[in-house]
């Protein structure tokens, strides 16, 4: 039995409050994915085809397919719980593929008919190591057709000393004049979803397919790795178009 609708909107809802914690300017960096998209997209015969990377409950997915809404949008996670809060509350937003990106077979999962436009994901491929993410990178340049790109807005620090830490000051300080840090965190979120007996089987699952204590942690690559790794895969182009403290916006042209 699927989730109701109502408590899928209550628990998105508090998702997205307690996601302005860790992403400076979220809604920002949603908008400025969305123009990217929209501007390799522009023109082009036929419904643009975009990947979500980590989707988790459908964030960025619902507002890429309000901005374009003839675009097939397949949203990936491997979450039981975000990806059933996405089905039920953004239903229309994409097609939800259950798999772990850089996983044996997930690229088969998508089950995609043609090359991609563009592949998105946000605040969710720092958890892959370096090997991993290379691999991922190079299948993801396998799947674009020539002209797309590949579209990540994430955490990247750059540094602990100069310049690195003094972004990292700025974006701090951007984000509790927003006064982000109010909403709930991470921890809060899951410990309060944790009581509601609506989700109690998906939450069950979600404990079964964790990963070893220990091992789901950020890589900690900065913007210059994700550059490199990005030209060896097999992207022409890289670079950051946006960014605000460790939040930044890369794109890379394939």
């Amino acid at each position: 039995m699927g989730l109701s609708l109502a408590t899928a909107e209550r628990w998105v809802e508090r998702w997205e409050l307690q996601q302005q914690r860790y992403a400076v300017d979220r809604e920002e960096r949603f908008t400025v994915i969305a123009d990217v998209v929209e501007h390799v997209t522009e023109g082009r015969a036929g419904p643009p085809l975009v990947v979500d990377l980590g989707c988790g409950p459908g964030s960025l997915a619902a507002r890429l397919i309000r901005r374009l809404p003839d675009a097939e949008i397949v949203a990936v996670d491997r979450d039981p719980v975000l990806l059933e809060l996405g089905r039920t509350h953004h239903p229309d937003a994409a097609r939800y593929v259950d798999t772990e990106i850089g996983a044996p077979g997930w690229v088969w999962a998508l089950d995609l008919d043609r090359p991609l436009d563009a592949a998105v994901s946000t605040t969710a491929l720092h958890y892959l190591d370096r090997d991993t993410l290379a691999r991922v990178y190079r299948q993801l340049a396998g799947l674009l057709r020539p002209g797309g790109v590949l579209v990540n807005g994430d955490h990247l620090p750059q540094g602990g000393t100069g310049p690195g830490a003094i972004a990292a000051h700025v974006g701090r300080c951007r984000a509790a004049r927003q006064r982000v840090f109010a909403h709930e965190d991470w921890g809060s979120w899951w410990a309060a979803v944790a009581d509601d007996p609506e989700l109690a089987d998906l939450l069950a699952e979600r404990r079964r397919r964790a990963a070893p204590p220990g091992t789901c942690r950020p890589a900690g690559l900065s913007p210059r790795d994700h550059l490199e790794l990005l030209r060896q895969a097999g992207f022409g182009q890289a670079g950051p178009v946006w960014q605000y403290g460790d939040s930044c916006v890369i794109v890379a042209v394939r």
